[in-house]
């Protein structure tokens, strides 16, 4: 399977559905994500920057790390962070 450019203005993908997370909130400080059609892969944007770039991943690496965020893989980053606003 051929994924597009990573990096991609989001205004050269096909159409898609872009998504975003119901933790997310009304400052824009969002992850979309987006099924590419024909399962081509996942491609993710920042929500304060529509228009891209975009970056593409295989429904594996996507998988991959929403598991390992499920599983606290990540924790860290939040927490560093969290005690760096403080």
């Amino acid at each position: 399977m051929q994924l597009p450019q990573n990096g991609v203005p989001t205004t050269e993908l096909p159409p898609v559905r872009w998504q975003k997370s119901r933790r997310s909130n009304p400052s824009g400080n969002c992850v979309e994500l987006a099924e590419l059609p024909d399962g081509a892969g996942i491609a993710v944007r920042n929500s304060r920057h529509p228009e891209g770039p975009a970056l593409i991943y295989t429904v594996d690496e996507i998988a991959a790390f929403v598991l390992g965020a499920r599983d606290g893989d990540f924790d860290h980053l939040i927490t560093d962070w969290c005690h760096r606003r403080n």
